[in-house]
Order: structure tokens, then C-alpha cells, then sequence
């Protein structure tokens, strides 16, 4: 029994050691930033919606971060017809599988899921590679079966390596930088914006009430701290004359 919880026990710390190698960068993520998340928003929708639902998001929740009902209508509402609805998409699993192998996940808790950073990385850090069925690849996720559909915008990179020994002596090739070899709509440092916007935008997906739940736990904490030095002088009070 010791044993089987210790395996229990350690599968997480393996879990993250095994993924230590890919370098990820610190994604912006600020929930109570609401310009960003609505940028961020504006992104999802118009890029990521296409293929990627976020099935546990309604529309109408985009009210918490200053949007109105009437804006999400007019700019935002392209694959439903009511705010209330669900984030789906209108391809089917059958289609998304012959297209891409298998169908694109569900996107509303890919942060919970793969942490932040590791999106925000792996957004920028496609490149073209022309063994691959849909031409591209990606340092972070290799052989992935995703296009980048953000191309336009970041331009073409291409991955630069340098050589290093490992600790049995062998040479093997790290990743030293992404160079930039077809300039996209955006500069470097736009593009990295707009995906931190984005990613912002998902980590707040993910559990949208999170703002909200850590002010109501700072207010617990408060409450519990003076309520215990009410409660220990009372203590005091009632047992002065036991001691």
C-alpha cells in the first residue's frame, strides 16, 4: 500500500520532469487586465473557433470582462445565434478527422490542462517543415498535426540549433532560437502581444470565476483573523477563573 501510493505520489513530479526539456516562455496572463482579455477574445473567435470549441463557455460570459450583450452580438456572434449559447463549432468530428487526423480539442480548459506558458510557447514556435503533411511543425509539440493558422500574422520562422554534449558525451542538437525568415502582417513583438492577449484571454476560460473566488477567500481570511482574537480573549473571559 506504501508503495502503490509513493507510485501515486511521484507520477506528477515524473509527469513535469519528462516535459523539462522544452524551455517555456512566461505567458503575460492577467485576468483583471479586461482590454487584454477582450482583445484576446476577438482573437479566439476569429482564429480559433474555426476548428477549436470551447464547449464549456458560453458567449454571454464575456460580460464579466466590460463587454455588452449588443457587442457580443455584433462582433463575436458568427457561429451561434444567441449569446447563451455554447462555444461550438460547426465541423464535424468525422470531418475534423479526415482533414487533421483526429478531431481539435476542446479548448476551454487548455491552460488548466497544459499550463499557460506551455500555450504561449508552443503559439510561437511554429516553423515550416516540409515532411509533414500540413508543412508545418512545432518546436514545442513536435510532429504536430495542427496547422499554423496564425502564419499571416507572425511571417515564417525557422528553428536554429546548436550542438551540445549530453552526459554520456554524445553530441545531440538544442534548440538555441526561432529566426525569422518571411516577415508576417505583424513584427515579432506585435505577434507576441496579440498571443499573449490570447492566451490571457484562455487562461480566463478556463476558470472565469477565479478573480472573484480569490477575493472571496482574502475576505474569509480576514474575517477568520479577527474573528480569532475575538475568540481568544472570549476564551480568556470564560476561563479566568478555571486557571
Amino acid at each position: 500500500m506504501k508503495k502503490l501510493l509513493f507510485l501515486l505520489l511521484a507520477l506528477p513530479t515524473a509527469a513535469f520532469a519528462s516535459g523539462a526539456a522544452v524551455h517555456l516562455d512566461s505567458a503575460p496572463v492577467n485576468p483583471n487586465d479586461k482590454e487584454s482579455l477582450q482583445r484576446g477574445a476577438r482573437v479566439f473567435v476569429n482564429y480559433c473557433l474555426n476548428c477549436h470549441a470551447a464547449s464549456y463557455m458560453r458567449y454571454n460570459r464575456m460580460q464579466d470582462f466590460g463587454l455588452s450583450e449588443q457587442q457580443i452580438k455584433d462582433n463575436l456572434l458568427f457561429a451561434a445565434e444567441k449569446p447563451g449559447e455554447p462555444m461550438r463549432v460547426a465541423m464535424s468530428t468525422g470531418d475534423a478527422k479526415a482533414w487533421f487526423g483526429a478531431p481539435p480539442p476542446d479548448l476551454s480548459v487548455i491552460t488548466r490542462s497544459r499550463g499557460a506558458d506551455w500555450v504561449y510557447t508552443y503559439l510561437r514556435a511554429f516553423y515550416l517543415d516540409s515532411s509533414r503533411p500540413l508543412g508545418w511543425n512545432n518546436t514545442v509539440f513536435d510532429k504536430v498535426g495542427m496547422p499554423h493558422v496564425l502564419h499571416e500574422l507572425q511571417g515564417q520562422m525557422a528553428p536554429v540549433y546548436r550542438t551540445e554534449k549530453n552526459a554520456e558525451g554524445h553530441d545531440h542538437q538544442v534548440l538555441e532560437r526561432m529566426e525569422l525568415v518571411k516577415p508576417g502582417k505583424l513584427t515579432l513583438a506585435e505577434y507576441d502581444a496579440l498571443v499573449g492577449d490570447l492566451v490571457n484571454y484562455l487562461a480566463w476560460m478556463g476558470e472565469p470565476a477565479k478573480t472573484q473566488r480569490m477575493s472571496i477567500g482574502l475576505a474569509v481570511l480576514l474575517f477568520l483573523g479577527l474573528f480569532y482574537v475575538v475568540a481568544f480573549y472570549l476564551k480568556k473571559e470564560y476561563w479566568k477563573d478555571v486557571h
